[in-house]
């Protein structure tokens, strides 16, 4: 089973596929698929440009046009893409029609013919390599090695296929020449078009959680989100040391609002928790983030001792307060009391001075 198990997605699910970091990638993904009862199987085409889908085509659709996916792509329709999809939907229909026949298939079953074809281009823009791969049923059943421009047969129902394709040499040299020319073209002006969006760096925001499980055992994740592009790398360290074989990671996923996400997880025993640390490298992100699980309870016994400290130091300062207030209230007494006496002796004198 290969990558043609994973396609069969595409009918509504990003299919994500790594790019070498610091690279741009092109794909088109076409699939025809027969279905009970109806004579005209359904095509569907989907384009990305890196990660980001930016045109779609379903047969089923009310429309049945092209729909574009994302703003700066607009620019770029033309009738050359309704001429495109209109040609693979008629030639995709009739190769549906005679692979089964290769495979021994009886007519009326449901099968599924499928294509990823497509380029990468280094940061520079230059081409980097180039792919066309064809499948059947969910497996893979025609691969192009662009090196030699021989077809590559998954199995004996793709022999026949092989020698026909390998009798016409001019299918994979037109292969090789839309690849390295067309496509890289095509990306490139993709990639200005939409380098707001596409040449963006989100760095991704990442967090430690700790989980245990019934028996006891400990695993720490490191969860990294909100970051594009999807290139990303997740690594734990024990004691500085890489954990690479001891990992569990799930492949990069789509958040659903142009963002990532990511997570990869490591068992350990209970308390030793303190050696491992996540290290986190995106392009986002000016220098790697370095990781570690804080306990919960630390932080709130952290916390209570903090506030508890402010509340001696409050109670402190009242009562300093309180007891200057009392003294200062003292003093200003005494002081009334001899004023007055001393009013009252002067008054006094001046009474018997007049007398």
């Amino acid at each position: 089973m290969g990558f043609f198990v994973l396609s069969l997605l595409l009918l509504g699910i990003l299919v994500l596929t790594e790019i070498r970091a610091g690279s741009h990638s092109l794909k088109y993904f076409y699939t025809a698929a027969s279905q009970p009862g109806l004579a005209e199987p359904r095509f569907t085409a989907v384009v990305y440009v890196d990660d980001q889908q930016v045109l779609s085509f379903d047969s089923d659709s009310p429309s049945q046009r092209i729909e574009t996916r994302t703003p700066w792509i607009e620019q770029e329709m033309s009738n050359y893409w309704e001429l495109k999809t209109r040609e693979a939907t008629l030639r995709y229909r009739m190769c549906l029609q005679k692979v089964p026949v290769y495979y021994n298939h009886s007519e009326g079953g449901v099968h599924t013919y499928q294509r990823q074809a497509g380029c990468e281009v280094f940061s520079n823009g230059s081409f980097s390599r180039g792919f066309a791969q064809y499948g059947f049923d969910g497996r893979d059943y025609l691969t192009l090695d662009t090196g030699t421009l021989r077809w590559v047969a998954a199995d004996a129902g793709a022999l026949n296929n092989k020698r026909k394709w390998e009798a016409d040499q001019r299918i994979a040299e037109n292969w090789k020449i839309y690849l390295e020319g067309e496509c890289v073209h095509s990306l490139q002006r993709y990639l200005e078009n939409g380098k707001e969006r596409l040449l963006r760096a989100d760095p991704p925001s990442a967090r430690v959680t700790r989980h245990t499980s019934s028996d006891g055992e400990v695993t720490l994740k490191c969860r990294a989100q909100d970051f594009y592009p999807a290139e990303i790398s997740l690594v734990w360290l024990r004691e500085g040391e890489e954990q690479l074989q001891d990992t569990e990671f799930i492949e990069t996923r789509p958040a659903g609002d142009g963002t990532f996400q990511k997570w990869a997880a490591v068992e350990m025993l209970s308390g030793s928790e303190h050696k491992y640390t996540c290290r986190v490298q995106h392009e986002g992100l000016p220098e790697p983030l370095f990781l570690k699980w804080e306990s919960q309870f630390s932080s709130i016994g952290l916390s209570a001792g903090v506030i508890t400290i402010l509340l001696l130091l409050a109670a402190v300062i009242i009562g300093v307060v309180v007891w200057r207030k009392n003294t200062s209230d003292s003093k200003r007494g005494s002081y009334t009391a001899t004023a007055s006496n001393d009013s009252a002796q002067g008054s006094d004198v001046s009474f018997t001075a007049r007398t």
